[in-house]
């Protein structure tokens, strides 16, 4: 198994739902942060790579045929070049809604995790340097999270050819998705998954598993 699919959106951009169209079409299972949560072997992963060490991407994604959200996101250039043949999906989201979204959901639980700022013997780092340091600069204001959202949409649109890249939002629906992956149009509503209720409860199984690998 191989990478098929590369989603370089950012969380809150209809990830979640990408990644239930992406397992529905068959490019499943397909990586996301809450495989992350539910894996937590792949943690220490994770952190090697954010913190710039050398990694074997098949480590982590050698049973993944996509891999959307974060962390995978902050890593796309480097998962293009490694899985040549991947097509590449950039999820966008209005920018107001997406930091409305990100207010109320992954960044209150940064907080929450003690993930806003570096502590080198957080269990999940990784959280810290990619999302925290790298794409926000520790700087959570409105202003400076939108730049960083519109700052790593350009990024993709340079590093990635036209040709290997769906820009995608999930209002699109099924069409210009299965064009782009070369896969027949299902007969079946497109999925809509991810509201912040059910975020939470991500949040919450993030929460309890970092305390537990704190206490080990």
């Amino acid at each position: 198994m191989t990478l098929q699919v590369i989603g370089a959106g950012l969380g809150r951009t209809g990830t979640l739902t990408l990644k239930t169209a992406l397992e529905l079409l068959g490019f499943g299972p397909c990586h996301h942060m809450v495989e992350v949560i539910a894996n937590p072997e792949q943690i220490p992963f994770w952190n090697r790579a954010a913190k710039g060490e050398a990694v074997d991407w098949d480590e982590v994604y050698g049973s993944y045929r996509a891999t959307v959200d974060w962390p995978g996101c902050h890593f796309f250039a480097q998962l293009a070049d490694s899985y040549p043949e991947a097509k590449v999906i950039l999820s966008l989201r209005d920018p107001e809604r997406w930091f409305d979204s990100m207010s109320n959901t992954i960044l209150p639980g940064m907080q929450e995790m003690g993930l806003e700022t570096l502590t080198n013997d957080h269990p999940m780092l990784f959280g810290g340097l990619i999302i925290a340091r790298d794409t926000f600069g520790f700087d959570f204001s409105k202003a400076s999270v939108i730049a960083a959202f519109e700052r790593h949409n350009a990024e993709v649109r340079r590093r990635i050819a036209p040709e290997r890249l769906l820009v995608f939002e999930a209002a699109q629906g099924w069409e210009p998705l299965c064009a782009h992956l070369g896969v027949p149009v299902p007969d079946r509503p497109f999925p809509r998954v991810n509201d912040r209720e059910e975020f939470e409860t991500h949040a919450q199984r993030g929460r309890e598993l970092a305390e537990r690998l704190a206490l080990l």
